[in-house]
C-alpha cells in the first residue's frame, strides 16, 4: 500500500508477489524449503535489504511514509548509489526487512 505495490497470487504453489511497475518481487513462503525453486544462499527473513529508486525527492518520500504511519529508520541521508551520489529513506516492512527508498535527485 505504502509503494503503491499491488498483490498477486499466482502458480500451483500458492505463490504470492508484490508488483509495481515492471518489476515484482516473490515472497518466500513460511515453508520454502520444502518448496522446488531456486532461492539465495541465505534464505532467512531479512538476509537481503531492499532499495527503490525514485523520481520523488527525498522530503516528499519522507512525508508519504510519515503519512502513511510508516517508522523512518534513518534519512535522508546520502549515499553512494549504482549511477552515482543518491540521497536515501530507510524503513522497515511489516516484517521487518530493511526497505531504502533512494533518489538521484539533489536535496
Amino acid at each position: 500500500r505504502v509503494l503503491g505495490m499491488e498483490r498477486e497470487d499466482f502458480g500451483t504453489n500458492n505463490r504470492t508477489a508484490l508488483k509495481f511497475g515492471g518489476q515484482k518481487i516473490n515472497l518466500r513462503p513460511e515453508d520454502h524449503e520444502t518448496s522446488n525453486w531456486p532461492t539465495g544462499a541465505n534464505t532467512g527473513a531479512g538476509a537481503s535489504d531492499l532499495c527503490f529508486i525514485t523520481a520523488v525527492p527525498p522530503m516528499e518520500v519522507v512525508a508519504h511514509l510519515h503519512d502513511c504511519g510508516v517508522q523512518i529508520v534513518q534519512g535522508p541521508v546520502e549515499r553512494a548509489g549504482a549511477l552515482g551520489p543518491i540521497q536515501s529513506v530507510y524503513c522497515r516492512d511489516p516484517d521487518g526487512n530493511l526497505v531504502e527508498v533512494a533518489s538521484y535527485q539533489s536535496r
